[in-house]
């Protein structure tokens, strides 16, 4: 009937109130997780947040409203992260945990924010903050780019291509302008519902600020819209307008399950010559292939390979130097020449890992393109491939040595280091996730599945060439994300104060 109440959320028990909020949190939880493979269903990155900000602003009582976000961003790390860290020590099992209590922490203060200021910044600052926090974590060593929003569109290169500009954290803000311009407009549904309602007015949620959200909603929605419309249009133009013809033909090689001995060597032999016979003319290996440096043994036996088949080799190996290692990769060329090495220049330090050596970051010219290296865990970082993308290279070479459990997501960080630098990648598994993708972010070819075998990877890419601007001025739109985050939290602590000594007086 006309005028029966809708329903009465002001009315619920507070443990009504925070069963329903963390079912909508776990929502969100849940939409995120399946936008990310192994479950592909990438749009909705886009719509995620809505069902934890309606929870967070309007289910949750004030006083636990944090759960709110506890539950959602906990909850995604949890499902995405999965049995990712299953055999790593405790305290990186336990990640998701120290995320949701983090997330917590942070939400606790949010929603008394915004009712102050009546919501008028609800969608810069919630952007600002998941993409400056995101910042901060991308150099932290034990999370990197882990878990970005816009790695769940690793697979559409027709979105893509302005990250070349703006970087992974430019595609990460446009994705969270729209989710909190939508929450946003979830809320001003929710308001009208209550409004609507014979029983109550809208809990913690006054006319004014009702008024604004109904106002602001309307006006988010239309520029978050229009900034996604613009990313798209400029995505398909810089598409059609970087479209080259220059290619070469490059392979990975994934032994599968092999030794370090004079077998293992002799079967990346073998499967090697097929590569060339296929006319690869770059192939590479994977991380820790040899157990030696191959400048001081079997240096004879490597480079009659490749002299052989007269293609570059990108040779990953693991050689003893004191109490740690010396984690490197170099390139063998035609001629029997050498050039690096290369040491790997972000450790996984959960597991104890010891390199002594880093870098240099530096591209060496071949007679086929100016040519770059990195190792594994270097690309789940922005600085590493930019630094040495900034000194010309064309193609990175990526020798990785992954385990079953990352391998669904680990591969998808190559597309996004391939655009932001505009050169191809080329990374080599020892069983698991190997991935050519060009200068455009487009996967040629790839051989993922989190049963360890053999197989090799032979395709033409299309090479960059120049520097991007994101290549030039980094992670340029990340800074300033996380200084805005840093102002709302002053203008957080100052409304604060000020309302404080009102109260006082």
């Amino acid at each position: 009937m006309p005028g029966r109440p809708l329903f009465s959320i002001a009315s619920w028990s507070p443990w009504r109130r925070v069963l329903a909020g963390a079912i909508l949190s776990g929502l969100t939880a849940v939409l995120f997780t399946l936008a990310f493979p192994p479950y592909e269903l990438w749009p909705l990155i886009f719509v995620g947040l809505v069902p934890m900000i309606l929870s967070h602003h309007r289910v949750m009582p004030e006083r636990l409203a944090g759960l709110a976000y506890g539950i959602g961003v906990g909850g995604f790390f949890a499902g995405y992260f999965g049995e990712m860290f299953a055999h790593a020590p405790l305290f990186m099992r336990m990640l998701p945990l120290y995320i949701a209590a983090l997330a917590g922490f942070i939400g606790s203060r949010d929603r008394r924010f915004h009712l102050r200021t009546g919501y008028r910044f609800l969608v810069p600052q919630g952007a600002a903050a998941w993409v400056g926090i995101e910042m901060v974590r991308g150099l932290i060593p034990v999370l990197g780019t882990w878990g970005f929003v816009g790695y769940a569109l690793y697979d559409q290169p027709w979105l893509l291509q302005p990250v070349s500009i703006f970087g992974v954290y430019g595609l990460n803000l446009v994705i969270l302008l729209v989710n909190y311009s939508l929450g946003l407009c979830a809320l001003m549904l929710f308001d009208r519902l209550c409004a609507r309602s014979q029983s109550e007015r809208p809990a913690e949620a006054f006319s004014g600020h009702t008024r604004f959200v109904g106002k602001g909603a309307t006006a988010w929605v239309w520029a978050s819209g229009a900034v996604l419309v613009i990313w798209i249009g400029l995505s398909l133009a810089m598409g059609m307008r970087h479209e080259t013809t220059t290619t070469v033909r490059v392979a990975a090689i994934q032994p599968g399950p092999t030794l370090r001995s004079d077998e293992g060597l002799a079967i990346l032999a073998s499967l090697t010559r097929e590569a060339a016979d296929d006319g690869a003319r770059l192939i590479v290996w994977h991380e820790g292939a040899l157990a030696f440096d191959p400048r001081v043994e079997h240096t004879q036996h490597l480079r009659s390979l490749a002299s052989e088949i007269d293609a570059h080799l990108v040779i990953g190996y693991v050689a003893p130097n004191g109490r740690s290692v010396r984690n490197e990769s170099i390139v063998l060329t035609p001629e029997g020449e050498f050039l690096g090495p290369y040491g790997k220049d972000h450790q996984v330090a959960w597991s104890r890992e010891k390199n002594a050596t880093r870098g240099p970051y530096v591209a060496y010219d071949t007679d086929l393109v100016r040519l770059g290296m990195i190792i594994c865990y270097d690309i789940d970082f922005t600085d590493t491939a930019r630094r040495i993308a900034r000194d010309g290279a064309q193609i990175i070479a990526v020798p990785t040595h992954d385990w079953p459990a990352v391998v669904m997501k680990h591969y998808t960080h190559a597309v996004f280091r391939a655009i932001e630098n505009r050169v191809a990648i080329v990374k080599a598994d020892v069983g698991f996730d190997s991935v050519i993708v060009d200068s455009l972010g487009r996967i040629v070819a790839r051989e993922v599945q989190p049963v360890i075998r053999q197989a090799i990877l032979v395709a033409d890419v299309s090479i960059g060439g120049g520097r991007t601007i994101f290549s030039s001025l980094g992670d340029w739109v990340g800074w300033i994300a996380l200084a805005a985050m840093l102002g709302f939290v002053a203008l957080d602590l100052i409304g604060y104060r000020s309302s404080a000594g009102k109260r006082s007086r």
